[in-house]
């Protein structure tokens, strides 16, 4: 089918049903997904045989993807956490990029004869770690929170402000063959002040519009038009800013995350952003694949294993070797070394955007993408081969010599919630639980989706979290994984089990505590795993039965064992499965 025939929704179609194939795939080999939409854009790009989808379209679409990508990195900026580690992660990840995209400039000045500002470019893109590959991997291992997570958080963070940077610097290094160190230096200066003139404005102005207005639209109480919110800030601000100051769509999203991530707002707009996020990420991946020439791997394979080389060494055994020289325990550092032995989506970004700033050509494009299309593919081998090697260093005999004389950095744990209680809702039912808790000390957080509510508790001085706790990013703010206790108090069936479900992905072990209405509802929950399911009009009845028995003579002793007896054979029931 010629390309000219299929409109914006056909090519959306037809893109995401090739990523979903293409990831379904993947996935059941126990890839990335991400590996699955690169193929499914090659797939259906133009230089394979079968149907092409509409490029231009499809590029339109992945702008959004880069766009809210940023945002939701700059929701998740955090200078606290990266200021937690900061004698690790921010002189290792600069010494990593600075020499790992020194080491690639020179190769592709030299093999490829390549000017500065190209070669900068490329070596950088073989320089920064994929964060999406390297957080499931930290996902996996169950290490997200650990140490090996928080060191790689903090190095991730610096990398995306590194490449942040280079987002801005990418349009004047494009004009940088073409003009003098004058016209170089004076378009760097107009950047630089587009660039600040925009921060100003979002520091000043941003920073109280974005979260008034976020806050105006919760209290309404319609989910769907706070999603709709969040959006139009993410791209309305991102569009805005590329009008009005010239500044990158990503660059201005990305600033319109961090502004909203420094409000309460943070968890609830990154979790009802997930979904459309994903969507158009997905599709920035599969336009990407369009775009790759796979003639590139016979054209260049010389090239193509020596910048594989470069990722391989640049970012995975030089961020071991930091890491061991820093006295990282070596498990973490074989893990996080492995980890980040690839590079991913921030690479595509840069080769694209400098293709099109007339950095290089289409062949220089489709080289970065062969080699993190490849480094992805061989991500789970290198992350072995780090974690065999770890194990044989702690075994070496010089090595062990040389860290006895030092100490092992094991830094001290975030400040995060530990052996507490997470209460959903603070209802009628929430508020009595809470008012217990408080009274006997627990340590407890609140999940409010009432916005309202939520700030009525805030000024009380109780630790709320507000947003929806059937959504990974709000209720993985509230560290299920140190959590004692979860107690669901809201009253609705399906978001008790949807929350249920979202606790045990985060921590299998957790107890949970649910409120139900009926004993087939309690058995459904109780098949999910949870530790006790409290009817509420069973409850009302040992009220009215308690309160007989005391005007009926009964002594209190004689009394509270009857209804114990009577409680504990009624809540047994439920435990037997249907």
């Amino acid at each position: 089918m010629p390309t000219e025939h299929l409109g914006l929704f056909s090519t959306l179609v037809v893109s995401l049903v090739a990523a979903f194939t293409g990831g379904l795939a993947v996935r059941t080999l126990k890839l990335p997904p991400l590996l699955g939409y690169i193929l499914a854009g090659v797939m259906i790009g133009p230089f394979t045989p079968g149907l092409i989808a509409n490029q231009a379209i499809a590029s339109e679409l992945a702008e959004i993807g880069v766009a809210l990508l940023l945002f939701n990195i700059g929701l998740h900026f955090s200078f606290q956490d990266l200021l937690s580690i900061r004698k690790i992660a921010l002189p290792g990840a600069l010494i990593q990029v600075i020499l790992t995209t020194a080491g690639g400039a020179f190769l592709a000045n030299h093999m490829m004869d390549m000017s500065l500002g190209a070669s900068l470019v490329i070596g950088l893109s073989l320089a920064i770690a994929s964060t999406a590959v390297a957080t499931r991997v930290f996902e996996e291992h169950k290490q997200t929170a650990a140490l090996a997570g928080r060191i790689a958080l903090g190095w991730l963070v610096v990398q995306d402000v590194i490449v942040i940077i280079a987002l801005v610097l990418l349009p004047v290094l494009g004009n940088e063959s073409n003009v003098d160190t004058q016209h170089f230096l004076k378009a760097f200066g107009k950047t630089l002040l587009q660039v600040t003139g925009f921060a100003a404005v979002m520091i000043v102005a941003g920073r109280r519009a974005i979260p008034a207005l976020l806050r105006y639209v919760a209290r309404i109480g319609s989910r769907e038009l706070f999603t709709l919110a969040v959006i139009v800030v993410a791209l309305g601000i991102a569009y805005g800013s590329s009008v009005l100051f010239g500044v990158s769509l990503a660059m201005g999203a990305f600033f319109a995350g961090v502004v909203i991530g420094e409000s309460d707002f943070n968890y609830h707009a990154a979790s009802e952003a997930l979904s459309m996020q994903q969507i158009f990420t997905i599709l920035f991946f599969v336009s990407v694949g369009m775009l790759f020439d796979p003639r590139i791997i016979m054209d260049m394979p010389l090239e193509i294993i020596t910048f594989l080389a470069t990722v391989i060494l640049g970012t995975g055994v030089l961020t071991f070797a930091f890491l061991v020289y820093m006295d990282v325990p070596l498990r973490t550092a074989g893990l996080v070394g492995g980890a980040f032995a690839q590079i991913g989506e921030f690479s595509f970004v840069l080769s694209e955007i400098g293709f099109k700033e007339s950095l290089f050509e289409a062949q220089e494009r489709d080289l970065i993408m062969a080699v993190a299309f490849l480094s992805i593919l061989i991500n789970p081998l290198l992350l072995a081969l780090a974690m065999r090697t770890a194990r044989w260093a702690k075994e070496t005999p010089l090595l062990t010599q040389w860290r006895d004389h030092r100490i092992e950095k094991n830094l001290p744990e975030a400040h995060l919630l530990n052996n507490h209680v997470i209460l959903v809702g603070h209802g009628r039912v929430g508020g009595v639980v809470a008012k217990a808790l408080r009274e006997q000390n627990v340590t407890y957080v609140i999940i409010e989706s009432n916005r309202s509510l939520a700030e009525k508790l805030r000024r009380d001085g109780q630790h709320v979290i507000y947003g929806d706790a059937t959504r990974e990013a709000v209720c993985g703010a509230a560290v299920p994984q140190q959590a004692k206790l979860m107690i669901i108090a809201v009253q609705d069936e399906l978001y008790t089990k949807q929350a249920v479900r979202q606790a045990y992905k985060l921590n299998p072990n957790i107890d949970i505590v649910v409120r139900t209405h009926s004993d087939k509802e309690a058995r459904a929950l109780n098949k999910l795993g949870v530790g006790f399911a409290v009817m509420g009009e069973r409850e009302i009845g040992f009220g009215m039965a308690t309160y007989a028995l005391f005007r009926l003579d009964l002594s209190p002793e004689h009394a509270l064992e009857t209804i114990a007896r009577i409680r504990e054979n009624v809540y047994g029931l439920d435990k037997v499965t249907e």
